[in-house]
């Protein structure tokens, strides 16, 4: 009997058919389309194991020429019992054939979770994630794990190794020469991955084993799902859950605050120069596409463009209102001991903080040396305060912060929970606080009432 060839090729899988009855060939080949060029099917790398499995299922022989990854002997150099909760992730993960996402809040251990995974499985590896800064995070952690050479892919390097870091916009660029090379795709922040650019990252990989890793893995506008992508979540813990015995105690407080009478006048002008375009524009704001609707309509005419600045100005007022500086500094004074973070929509409002309180700022214009020194210096205690806007929302570690200030924030429920999370990581004796501020008789409060959708808040 002739046997079955398998073989990757830029992104894709490559199969020339051996011998085998027809209704057997129907099925097998599902998904794939054949390539008239190269008289072979030919689909997506990701369905590398699926038809595996059904070779193995059916007793048919193959020749596998798409695997080129290495099996390693890896070895944990950090000797560290894993949390019960962590050891049951790591099981439901391998109960589910080593396809799956763990939700686990931040501060919770997301990555020694992943550290095992790469134990287990001894496979080249590959680790996925969303900023140069967590890329980075990863490397370090990695290297200090296994003591091995740790490849980057991103940031300008190109250097790939059995055991690798990269970030969602290099891996997809580069996943039709990597797709190849590794068994384990680990996918930090998951929630980044099914959209159509990033979604290429899983596609094109044969990696059999993926482990997706997120705290807040809900998505509304996923252009794909997780399970043909990296497997179903298989396990999930909430802050309530781990919170006291594995993460920080914490409380979260809503202070409401008044506008002046000058600038409720200013937002009420504003506020109805808005709404009555869209009333005018029959757009509904409730809807998908209402943003988009908004602003294609604000560009056909000068009194959309009027709507616009309206639009803008009511924000401004709202986010950074003389009475949220006035209790900002309050908050600040009965914390002077503790380790602050304010977190704004906006980089005007942070940069206006930084420099009416002399406090260091991060936004997404600080390069990466000088975010690494400002948090460097925060986490050693040398500024107990810093301001950013979202930049700190995702992925950084901030363990010694235990005062979370949200300013202003959009109406996000996994922007709200991040932020939280920078809080949360566990020491001895720390209590975490998390402060929301909320302009009253604004619009902040519908946005304050959609964030806090979530058990964190409950």
């Amino acid at each position: 009997m002739k046997a079955w060839r398998l073989r990757f090729d830029t992104g894709s899988l490559v199969v020339e058919t051996g011998d085998a009855e027809q209704h057997d060939m129907r099925e097998l080949v599902s998904g794939l389309i054949w390539d008239q060029r190269i008289e072979a099917f030919r689909g997506e790398a990701a369905m590398y194991r699926p038809l595996i499995l059904k070779l193995v299922r059916r007793k048919l022989e193959y020749i596998d020429e798409a695997k080129s990854y290495d099996e390693l002997e890896l070895a944990m150099h950090i000797k560290r019992k894993p949390f019960p909760y962590q050891a049951e992730a790591l099981n439901a993960w391998e109960k589910a054939g080593c396809r799956g996402i763990v939700v686990l809040p931040t501060g919770a251990g997301k990555t020694f979770v992943a550290h095992l995974a790469m134990m287990g499985r001894q496979r080249a590896s590959l680790i996925v994630t969303p900023t140069l800064d967590l890329m980075h995070q990863w490397f370090a952690g990695l290297r200090s794990a296994f003591r091995c050479e740790i490849g980057m892919i991103g940031g300008g390097v190109y250097d790939p190794k059995p055991i690798s870091v990269t970030t969602y916009d290099s891996a997809y660029i580069h996943m039709d020469k990597l797709g190849d090379r590794y068994g384990l795709l680990i996918f930090d922040e998951v929630h980044h991955l099914p959209s159509p650019s990033y979604a290429l990252a899983a596609k094109h990989s044969i990696a059999p084993y993926r482990l997706g890793l997120s705290a807040t893995p809900e998505r509304d506008d996923a252009a794909y799902s997780y399970d043909e992508l990296v497997g179903p979540i298989v396990y999930s813990k909430s802050i309530k859950d781990l919170a006291g015995a594995h993460l920080s105690e914490y409380e979260t407080i809503q202070i409401s605050v008044s506008l002046s009478d000058e600038e409720r006048e200013e937002y009420s002008q504003a506020r109805s120069t808005y709404l009555e375009f869209v009333r005018q524009n029959g757009i509904r704001m409730n809807s998908r596409s209402a943003w988009g609707d908004f602003l294609k309509a604000c560009a056909r005419s000068s009194e959309g463009r009027l709507a616009l600045l309206a639009h803008r100005s009511q924000k401004r007022i709202t986010q950074c209102c003389r009475e949220k500086i006035t209790v900002l500094i309050d908050i600040l004074a009965e914390h002077r001991n503790d380790r602050s973070i304010i977190f704004t929509a906006d980089n005007d409002t942070v940069y206006r903080i930084s420099k009416l309180l002399l406090v260091p700022a991060i936004t997404h214009q600080s390069n990466a040396k000088e975010r690494r020194r400002v948090l460097d210096d925060f986490n050693a205690g040398r500024y107990p305060v810093l301001v950013t806007s979202r930049v700190l929302n995702e992925g950084v570690d901030v363990p010694e912060a235990n005062v979370a200030i949200v300013l202003s924030g959009s109406g996000s429920v996994r922007e709200h929970v991040q932020r939280l999370g920078r809080i949360l990581r566990a020491r001895e004796g720390k209590s975490a606080v998390l402060y929301e501020f909320v302009a009253e008789g604004t619009n902040e409060e519908f946005t304050s009432q959609r964030r806090r959708k979530h058990d964190a808040y409950s």
